[in-house]
């Protein structure tokens, strides 16, 4: 009752308040006439402020969203063993956790920046009036200082931009409040340190450490770290050399609040004063190998997939901050991208120079920024790229991005001033380097899985982005004959079988006329040979004769399905005169190493968001049950095996067997040398504007070919063999450790027979030996297909063909004077000396 009491008791004194208020207030509005003028201007102004408020806070960012806020990060690229390899990257951006900066360099960004941080609660208002001031000076010349605080400048980084303007310092004052609200400050300043832009297209001190001194944050000194937390007042200027001493002057002032603030020692300011700024003009690069031909084609891909900005969504490629593992070996890249160097550069010893790499309009003034926005660039031994400065006579110069220059020699005749070429330093000079105007492709592909481990696409990508090993369609030569081959295979013939190597011509109807075939250099070809012979010594007329005798749309047919062209079905075709590119050759020759069965080549292996989710795999195969708690007794879950069967795995096996011997006694016998079961076929293009090598091992396959980017004659000696197969030989010789000797695996269905290796004949009375001109050998057979033993009607046949064939030379030599006549001057029986006629 009491309480009841006591509560009517306030209201009546508040009814009773707001009465005599009201009354107060009617009696000044209706007596005093600068009450009423007074009243309305603080009605006018609430009104004024309220409005001003809504407009500055209705479409203001949501503090809170601070707390999922993602910064844009580039895409890291990691190679097959899990190391980062590259990155994806149009600014330096590197997110760090708090616990990453050390305390010393938080301490300078606070000293420099905003020292009450950790007291104020978003604004600072001595130094906001400061601003004000500033701002308001009519004699100001140059835009006012800021007054902002770190979480300011967060709210203006992350959420608002850079708009100089009143109303967007009042937005910002405004968020930085709601922020303190919303995050912790270890929250809030870990954003600005990893958000803060600091010059040199560095965000964050991670990056911007790098950008200027080389170095991780956690690597910096003391006036380094000062020197970084002078950078957001002014980083282009304070990070060019002419302001060194402007930079010098604000750095010490730093170290002097912070040992003002008790954060160093006086002794610490002064050692750290007398440090000179040394900044980095280059900066180590962290790709840990040379692919830019890899890293390209990855890059295309991703894009394709997850977009290029942050515009195409939240996986993008230079945005998203992604996790790419590749298939990339940096041991076989690097060996690959020699191989492909060295047999081009073998190719082009003592030949013209071909010219400059590019122009550079002198006139134009500063050449060194011209030379520095240009894409050209050399990683190979230690040549650099250059602009020639000035010639006269025999006398010349050389200039480079950095600015530096030096005398020039060796110069041909047509070297001009303003050239862009390749130099060498030489003694005290540079002398200039030929960049071959040949070119060609290399790709590694791991057969068992399709994984490409190595792609080089020309000489070096900064010289060319064209990538000569996916891009580059060009005839293959006789590489494409191991799938005629495997054609005739499927269609009953065997390694054994006995083909014409005689001239073969057909009729191609009025307008063409009759189309006559030979085998390279322009022989006639003659007799009749095993098939395996044909494939290891490459014989035209041979495959002309198998693809006509099987059919053409029985072998355009093989050549679709292994995914190297789709032909029409003409003769030229199975002799490799349809384009191609190294990548769908080599994948072909993988199916081959891996029982018929094709994988889709591929560059990368997975891809996982910023915090490590996986959201794309080339690998689509599911193993159910693998994610099961606990064992439910059953058998283990296994993983079917990925690819596509194109190809008859006993046929596949055939064709590796035969292609072996073109190792070991055929076009490419140059790698017998290396004493590994390796297979492979040389290949030559009309003119030769080609030239091919493709093989390997049961683990890795390799292709490659060299040629001109616009096809011509490479030269009358040029082969496969002599100018291909060597670029295999550098590349298994400088992987050695990578190639076992493992043999190829026989499938199930193959009998291994001993033949005979001339006649494909079958023989029990001898047996293979390591000899590679042996005249017996093992050859692959499949059920019911294995040739006859040797008939004594064989061995008759052979022995009258011999017979009659000493006749006819001996008849030859009575006609030419009786050369084989005897020591006692009489003509000898020929028939008596061979025993009689069979």
């Amino acid at each position: 009752m009491a309480e009841t009491s006591t509560l009517e008791h306030i209201r009546y004194r508040i009814r009773r308040d707001a009465q005599g208020v009201a009354a107060w207030f009617m009696r000044n509005w209706r007596e005093r006439r600068l009450f009423r003028w007074l009243s309305v201007l603080a009605g006018a102004g609430l009104l004024a402020f309220l409005a001003m408020w809504i407009a500055l806070t209705r479409n203001l960012p949501d503090a809170s969203s601070l707390l999922d806020y993602q910064p844009p990060l580039p895409t890291v690229v990691r190679g097959i063993d899990g190391q980062i390899v590259h990155s994806y990257a149009r600014e330096r951006r590197v997110q760090l956790q708090y616990s990453d900066f050390p305390p010393k360099l938080i301490e300078a960004f606070i000293s420099a920046e905003d020292k009450t941080f950790f007291t104020h609660g978003g604004v600072d208002i001595t130094g906001t009036l400061g601003a004000v001031i500033d701002y308001l000076n009519p004699f100001r010349t140059k835009r006012s200082v800021g007054g902002s605080t770190i979480t300011q400048q967060v709210a203006k980084n992350i959420l608002l931009g850079d708009e100089y303007s009143v109303t967007r310092k009042l937005k910002e004052m405004i968020l930085a409040r709601r922020i303190e609200g919303a995050l912790t400050k270890e929250q809030i300043l870990t954003l600005y340190l990893n958000e803060i832009p600091l010059g040199r297209r560095s965000f964050g001190v991670q990056a911007a450490s790098r950008a200027y001194f080389d170095k991780d944050v956690g690597d910096l000194n003391l006036d380094q770290m000062a020197f970084l937390a002078i950078l957001p007042k002014a980083p282009e200027r304070y990070g060019r050399a002419k302001f060194r001493d402007m930079a010098v002057a604000r750095r010490n002032f730093v170290l002097d609040q912070m040992q003002r603030n008790g954060f160093i020692t006086a002794e610490q300011a002064s050692k750290a004063e007398a440090a000179p700024i040394n900044l980095a003009t280059t900066t180590t690069n962290l790709d840990k190998v040379d692919a830019g031909y890899f890293f390209e084609e990855v890059r295309k891909q991703l894009i394709a997939k997850f977009g290029e900005t942050a515009a195409d969504g939240k996986n993008s490629v230079y945005a998203g901050g992604l996790w790419v593992r590749t298939s990339l070996d940096p041991e076989l890249q690097t060996a690959a991208r020699s191989a492909l160097r060295n047999g081009i550069l073998r190719y082009s010893a003592g030949k013209a120079w071909p010219g400059a790499l590019a122009k550079i309009d002198l006139s134009k003034g500063d050449w060194r920024s011209q030379l520095a926005s240009s894409p050209l660039g050399i990683d190979y031994q230690n040549w650099r790229i250059g602009v020639v400065t000035a010639r006269s006579g025999s006398q010349g110069t050389i200039g480079f991005s950095d600015g530096s220059t030096g005398p020039l020699t060796g110069m041909p005749d047509a070297l001009k001033a303003g050239d862009v070429i390749a130099v060498q330093p030489s003694g005290g000079a540079f002398a200039v380097r030929t960049i071959p105007s040949v070119s060609g492709g290399f790709l590694v592909e791991q057969p068992h899985t399709g994984r490409i481990l190595a792609m080089q696409g020309g000489f070096d990508s900064r010289l060319s982005n064209f990538n000569r090993a996916t891009q580059a369609y060009r005839q293959p030569g006789s590489t494409i004959k191991p799938f005629v081959y495997a054609a005739a295979l499927d269609d009953g013939m065997t390694p054994a079988s006995e083909v014409p190597d005689q001239p073969f011509c057909y009729y191609q109807g009025a307008a063409l006329g009759e189309k006559c075939f030979k085998n390279f250099g322009g022989e006639g070809g003659g007799g009749i040979h095993t098939m395996r012979w044909g494939l290891e010594q490459s014989r035209n007329l041979m495959t002309v004769h198998i693809a006509m005798d099987i059919g053409m749309p029985n072998v355009v047919d093989m050549i679709k399905r292994m995914g190297i062209g789709d032909y029409k079905p003409y003769p030229a075709f199975a002799l490799g005169a349809g384009d191609t590119t190294v990548q769908k050759m080599v994948n072909a020759y993988t199916a081959l190493a891996n029982f018929g069965v094709q994988h889709e080549a591929s560059v990368i292996d997975f891809v996982q968001d910023r915090n490590g989710k996986v959201i794309w795999r080339a690998d689509k195969r599911d193993c159910s049950g693998c994610n099961m708690p606990e064992w439910d007794g059953k058998p283990m879950p296994r993983i079917a095996d990925g690819g596509k069967q194109v190809l008859d795995p006993r046929t596949a096996y055939q064709v590796i067997h035969m292609l072996e011997g073109v190792v070991q006694r055929g076009t490419a016998v140059r790698l017998r040398s290396l004493g590994l079961p390796l297979f492979g076929k040389t290949g030559t293009t009309s003119g030769p504007t080609n030239a091919w090598f493709v093989g390997g091992s049961p683990d890795i396959i390799a292709g490659m070919y060299i040629g001109y980017d616009r096809p011509r004659n490479l030269g009358g000696w040029v082969q496969g063999g002599n100018t291909a197969a060597p670029m295999m030989l550098d590349f298994v010789n400088a992987t050695r450790d990578r190639w076992p000797d493992e043999p190829f695996i026989a499938p199930q269905g193959i009998h291994m027979v001993r033949i005979d290796r001339q006649s494909g004949k079958r023989v029990f009375d001898g047996w293979p030996t390591e000899d590679p001109l042996a005249p017996i050998i093992w050859e692959a057979f499949k059920p019911d297909t294995e040739p006859p033993r040797v008939t004594r009607q064989d061995e008759i046949a052979a022995k009258r063909a011999e017979i009659l064939d000493l006749i006819r030379r001996g008849t030859e030599a009575e006609q030419n004077g009786g050369q084989n006549a005897d020591q006692g001057g009489k003509k000898g029986n020929f028939a008596e000396e061979q025993g009689g006629l069979y």
